[in-house]
């Protein structure tokens, strides 16, 4: 685990994050508040592509928790078969769909907690449903941003908790709504897990990682 990194430091390497893309943008597809927290939940162990192509059909046909309802949830598994665990990913989206539409008159809500009540959606997926739809400063840490926290030094921390608290902590205000999305990118396309890109690296002279490739 790096040390963290300065005030200073992480500014730069926020401003240059924001020269380089000003407005990032999550990758999962979706039309509504709802098909945002269908799209997230189903991407748990599964790739954002992966999602995408099993939900560009289903979002036509079932883009409200009462028109999945009506799907049923052999009809959903028809769909999404090629995504991991898509059996009770299934069953997470049915149930759920039933309790926005009995006990949210059909609306997804804009509360953590409410959220993370849902079957299926925990913490990662509340924050990303908040940050991305409700334009909430709240961070979602995947495998991505857990190894570029730690490897960079932004937001060390021995689990997601710690990250995210760190990110929250040591992050300044101004980049906070867009920061894991930043985050995310640069850990999918930069600082792989196996074979980081440091050589093309935009922060690679302010990084904590010993272990830079050449």
């Amino acid at each position: 685990m790096a040390r963290q990194l300065d005030y200073h430091t992480i500014r730069e390497i926020f401003d240059r994050f924001h020269a380089a893309d000003p407005k990032p943008r999550g990758e999962l597809e979706h039309v509504n508040a709802y098909t945002l927290v269908v799209a997230v939940a189903l991407s748990a162990q599964a790739t954002d592509a992966g999602v995408n192509k099993a939900t560009r059909a289903l979002f036509q046909i079932a883009d409200t928790p009462q028109k999945m309802l009506d799907l049923g949830e052999e009809a959903l598994i028809g769909h999404i078969k090629t995504i991991g665990l898509y059996r009770n990913k299934a069953k997470n989206v049915i149930r759920l769909s039933r309790i926005l539409v009995d006990d949210y008159d059909g609306r997804v809500p804009n509360s953590r907690a409410a959220l993370q009540s849902l079957p299926g959606v925990g913490r990662k997926t509340a924050n990303v449903v908040l940050n991305m739809w409700w334009h909430h400063p709240a961070q979602a840490v995947d495998t991505h941003i857990f190894r570029v926290g730690n490897r960079t030094g932004i937001a060390p921390g021995k689990d997601v908790d710690a990250v995210e608290r760190a990110i929250e902590d040591n992050i300044p205000v101004d980049f906070q709504q867009h920061a894991h999305h930043w985050l995310i990118l640069h850990g999918r396309y930069h600082c792989k897990a196996r074979k980081p890109l440091c050589n093309t690296c935009l922060i690679r002279d302010l990084c904590q990682y010993e272990d830079k490739t050449l």
